[in-house]
Order: C-alpha cells, then structure tokens, then sequence
C-alpha cells in the first residue's frame, strides 16, 4: 500500500478527515451553507443589473449569515469555515458591485446631459421604426 492509500491515524488525521476526537462524524454548519447559497445568488442577481436590488438584499442577508457560520464553525463538532469564508466573500463582492451599479445608475440619470442623449437616441430608433 501506498502513502496515499493508507488509512489516517492519529487524533489530527481523524479530525481532519470531518470526525470529531470522540469519533462522531462533523457537522456543517447551517448558517455557512445559506451563507454560501444566498452569496452566489446575490452575485448572480447583481451581474443581471436589472435584479441588482435584490441581489443587494441577498447579499446582505449572506454577509450576515457567513458571520454567523464563521461563529458555528469555532464550535467543537461544527465544520464549514470555508463554506462560510466563501459566502461572505462572494455576498461581499455581490454587494459592492450591487452598490456602485446603484451609484452609477444614480450618477447618470441626476445628469440632465446624459439623460437628453438617451432621450435622443429613443427618438432616433422611434423615428427608423417608423419609417
């Protein structure tokens, strides 16, 4: 038998393996997975920019839920800080994208000059699709 074939021993093998010292079998946190499934999809709610403000909700939702699985993670018998170190960066990201989308949209519709360029160019298609 090979190294990598061999069974781990040991007490740290064991509980890298996802058991705990007594032998029980981990459990992953809750709140890290949700953390997980509310971060990507806030990132995918954000990049459709027409759902960028529930994808700002979710990804709130999802920062809250990736502390709270960080904080179950530490527990003893609790597995799943990565799981929840991915949901919160990815709910992180969706929120910041989420709010410059925001801060632009916001930007270019208080711009009386980009918006009667917009105006303009309805105009424009209005005018072909006439014709």
């Amino acid at each position: 038998m090979t190294a990598s074939s061999e069974p781990a021993r040991g007490a740290d093998a064991s509980t890298r393996a996802g058991r705990t010292r007594s032998g029980t079998a981990a459990k992953t946190s809750t709140a890290a997975a949700l953390a997980l499934v509310f971060g990507v999809a806030a990132l995918f709610s954000v990049l459709t920019a027409i759902l960028a403000w529930i994808g700002v909700v979710l990804a709130i939702v999802g920062v809250v839920l990736g502390i709270v699985g960080l904080k179950m993670a530490a527990r003893p018998g609790v597995t799943g800080r990565g799981v929840a170190i991915g949901g919160l960066v990815l709910s992180v990201i969706a929120l910041l994208l989420g709010l410059a989308l925001g801060a632009g949209i916001t930007t270019f519709l208080n711009n009386e000059g980009a918006v009667d360029r917009l105006q303009q160019q309805v105009d424009d298609l209005r005018d072909r699709l006439d014709n």
